[in-house]
């Protein structure tokens, strides 16, 4: 069984920073594509950046410039700077396996996936 684990979340003041991490096993990390969501209170959840298998990076324009997907071996992080109260939400990692998608905001889309982290609370205050 997959197992994602997310870490890194944590209370901070409007501007600074954090890097999330998601740990990954029972899984072939290298084949996978990667994708952190959000939903923060009584939103939908969204996509907020996605890595596919070849290392290439998208956002959603809610966070570019400020947020950076990257992956490593079994774990994959998402550093965040300039942090804004509406950044505020539990955060996910997802995956999904043997991924055949390829640069595209398909990977953005929550119906994609079907093996889920529990999620790291980011609280943002002004």
């Amino acid at each position: 069984q997959v197992q994602l684990v997310e870490s890194g979340g944590g209370s901070v003041q409007s501007g600074e920073s954090l890097t999330l991490s998601c740990v990954a096993s029972n899984i072939d990390f290298s084949s996978a594509c990667m994708t952190w969501f959000r939903q923060g209170p009584g939103k939908e959840r969204e996509g907020v950046a996605t890595i596919d298998r070849s290392g290439r990076d998208l956002y959603a324009d809610s966070v570019k410039g400020r947020f950076t997907i990257s992956r490593d071996k079994n774990t994959l992080y998402l550093q965040m700077i300039t942090l804004k109260p509406e950044d505020t939400a539990m955060y996910y990692c997802a995956a999904i396996r043997l991924c055949i998608y390829y640069n595209t905001r398909r990977l953005l889309d929550t119906s994609l996936y079907t093996d889920w982290g529990q999620g790291t609370q980011v609280t943002v205050s002004s």
